[in-house]
């Protein structure tokens, strides 16, 4: 293992502090009593409180003077600066804590506990007096230093600052040391889920678990990762989706189920993919896909509320507002609207056709459903940047969405489209066991031409639908999409703590 200079100098530091009779890691609980944000906004020099407080966190700053110096903690909450006596943490004969330790033993990175009273230095800071120090955690790699200075208009600058995107996603744990304004994003990304949560329980409904691990993939179109049990000897596959599953549980009874879901899908990365994410799955008995447009926009309007204290979100350039009611367009009609071409009545080798004349490529194996789709996304997507529903989708294109009542050749389905990308999909569910058969087996046939997105025959579903489902509208909205928007985010990868990666190069 090759070592820096300064990974052997700390090294040799831990060491030295073993030789004092200083454990490096001790074992003891350290009583945390207050926080750096807690005491900034609250400590009044006339009231006299903070008197006594217990503070632990990393070491980011020193600035020895002789007996005395001025360090920087930083904890969960923020930064809060600390005075540091010598005769006040080392007050016997003994100075090593503050000459050696303190002095010489500690680095930027180190996690400290320490003990004190609040007061206000002579600049106005207010600032922890430190009584008692102790070492909780040697740090045996150097942080990447970030520093600001003000420059001649008196503007902050930021030098050597930790902003290399593979670094960031690859060493996370860093990343939220260093540019602590990011784990800004993680905790919206929790209050998202938590209004979320909040809104769908307020509505009466389940909250329930479904395998990850599966004998058969189902419930979207999308290639699967493989895997084997050893003990029953069997292929499984992890899910692509939680639909089936919980179409079951409406089948056994249930009027309203939902799940947070890890689902993985084996396809390509970009900023918009990861091959691990989260989605929502609600399913509701006895409601259409009219109901659940309606159900979208009050929870998706409650989440901007929650998070942001108004509808409208400031999303890159696009000042964007989710505010009911939502604009709403027919597939076909947002195809129109933007290519002036109707599809609607349009077969194969016209789909093709068209899609070349739109500069459009397609591979040869996928069907009507997927070029419609590829045309949609190549023509209309991009141009939805406030939040659009687009409904009754091509038959083709939907395997588990019921047939529309009134339109021949279409289902009743809509997906919620926002800053040119697609955020949820909801169907009126397909209950007929027969027609689900039927759809079933020409996705088998797809399979066949090549098409390896293609869904497979579930025999056990089908067995529920035979027992009877109810009417049913059914939702799955993308967590990771969402959050993208509602923090501003440009990529997938930047609202998640752990975005999959390539396979680190050797230094």
């Amino acid at each position: 293992m090759q070592l820096s200079e300064q990974e052997l100098r700390r090294r040799h530091e831990r060491e030295q502090l073993q030789n004092l009779g200083i454990n490096p890691y001790p074992s003891e609980l350290f009583p945390v009593s207050a926080y750096a944000k807690e005491i900034k906004e609250n400590y009044k020099p006339d009231e006299n409180n903070y008197q006594e407080v217990a503070l632990a966190g990393r070491l980011m700053s020193r600035r020895i003077m002789g007996k005395a110096s001025f360090a920087e903690l930083m904890d969960s909450s923020g930064r809060i600066q600390l005075y540091v006596s010598r005769d006040d943490i080392a007050p016997g004969e003994d100075k090593s804590l503050y000459n050696d330790v303190f002095k010489k033993m500690l680095d930027i990175g180190d996690f400290i506990g320490v003990k004190g009273y609040a007061f206000v230095t002579q600049v106005g800071e207010i600032s922890v007096h430190v009584k008692e120090l102790i070492l909780l955690s040697k740090s045996l790699k150097p942080l990447p230093i970030v520093k600001e200075a003000v420059d001649e208009q008196g503007n902050k600058v930021t030098y050597d600052a930790f902003t290399d995107p593979e670094l960031r996603y690859r060493q996370r744990y860093v990343d939220l040391v260093v540019n602590p304004q990011v784990r800004e994003t993680f905790i919206k990304r929790t209050q998202l889920t938590n209004s979320m949560r909040q809104f769908l329980n307020g509505k009466g409904y389940l909250e329930v678990e479904t395998p990850v691990l599966q004998p058969l993939y189902g419930g979207a179109a999308a290639r699967p990762f493989k895997t084997h049990h050893n003990t029953l000897d069997m292929t499984l596959y992890l899910r692509i989706a939680n639909e089936l599953y919980l179409k079951r549980l409406i089948v056994g009874g249930f009027d309203g189920v939902y799940e947070f879901a890890k689902d993985f899908r084996n396809e390509g990365m970009s900023r918009f993919h990861n091959p691990e994410f989260t989605q929502v799955e609600l399913y509701v008995a006895y409601k259409d896909y009219y109901w659940m447009m309606d159900l979208v926009e009050e929870m998706v309007e409650k989440v901007a509320l929650d998070l942001h204290g108004t509808t409208q979100v400031q999303v890159g350039q696009n000042l964007i507002d989710f505010k009911r009611p939502w604009k709403r367009f027919t597939m076909f009609e947002a195809i129109e609207h933007f290519t002036k071409i109707d599809i609607s009545a349009m077969e194969e080798p016209e789909l093709r056709a068209t899609a070349e004349q739109l500069n459009i490529k397609l591979d040869p194996k996928i069907g009507k459903g997927k070029i419609i789709d590829e045309i949609f996304g190549e023509t209309c997507e991009p141009n939805l940047i406030q939040p659009t529903f687009i409904t009754d989708y091509p038959v083709e294109m939907s395997p588990l969405a019921k047939r529309h009542r009134s339109k021949p050749g279409l289902v009743e389905r809509f997906e919620a489209i926002c800053n040119g990308k697609e955020i949820c999909n909801a169907f009126s569910e397909l209950n007929d066991p027969i027609d689900q058969r039927q759809r079933f087996e020409e996705q088998l046939e797809l399979g066949k031409r090549g098409d390896t997105e293609a869904m497979v025959l579930d025999e056990d579903f089908l067995r529920a639908l035979e027992y009877g489902m109810p009417p049913t509208a059914g939702l799955g909205i993308g967590i990771d999409r969402l959050s993208m928007i509602m923090t501003n985010s440009n990529s997938i990868q930047d609202v998640l703590f752990f975005p999959q990666m390539k396979p680190e190069r050797p230094e």
